[in-house]
């Protein structure tokens, strides 16, 4: 199955929250997608049923695909610590969603889209692969000849550093990955463990 280009606001009204951010069309309809809406009865879900949403939700917020998100899953379980947490880590350190992260890009689809036209260099180096592992110290910035471009300059001007983690440089349209951040400080309404226990079966 590709990667899914379909309208957000279908899907983020099918797991009830706004996991693409804010959206107006489902602040309006904040209910199951569907003819029927919240009139149709809907059974409850099983335990295997919960855990797969779950697993479904963080595959969408942050756009990968299944082989890619059992992959990082693997690498999480052989890492120290929780594999939940290590997971979202791993999440949180891939190129797209610091890209996103520092407010360069609106979504983390348009930040996709920017890494694979080659508009963002880290360290200097131009780098195209959107799910590059990016390591505290590491610099990412926008390539000289695209700080002009409308959708940079719009999402530059209407975000602010809320990242306690990360250290944006106005001037030279750069941000510093300062270090792994916490499980407590990623914003995302996550349940990691139903995700560890989807696995574990």
């Amino acid at each position: 199955m590709a990667r899914y280009t379909g309208p957000t606001t279908k899907i983020a009204r099918k797991f009830g929250e706004p996991i693409f951010g804010p959206d107006k069309n489902f602040e309006r309809r904040n209910y199951p997608p569907g003819q029927h809406g919240l009139a149709r009865k809907r059974k409850k879900s099983s335990e295997y049923g919960v855990q797969l949403k779950e697993k479904q939700k963080v595959k969408y917020s942050y756009g990968l695909l299944e082989r890619q998100f059992r992959n990082l899953y693997e690498k999480a379980a052989k890492m120290k610590g929780k594999t939940g947490d290590n997971l979202l880590l791993l999440l949180e350190a891939r190129l797209d969603n610091l890209v996103y992260r520092l407010g360069i890009a609106p979504t983390r689809a348009a930040a996709r889209q920017l890494v694979s036209h080659c508009h963002i260099v880290v360290n200097g180096e131009l780098c195209s692969i959107p799910s590059t592992h990016i390591k505290p110290g590491d610099v990412i910035g926008v390539r000289e000849r695209s700080k002009s471009l409308e959708v940079i300059q719009n999402s530059v001007a209407a975000s602010a550093n809320k990242y306690s983690w990360l250290e944006w440089d106005s001037n030279s349209f750069s941000g510093k990955f300062l270090n792994v951040p916490e499980r407590t400080e990623i914003p995302e309404p996550i349940n990691e463990q139903l995700i560890v226990e989807l696995y574990s079966k």
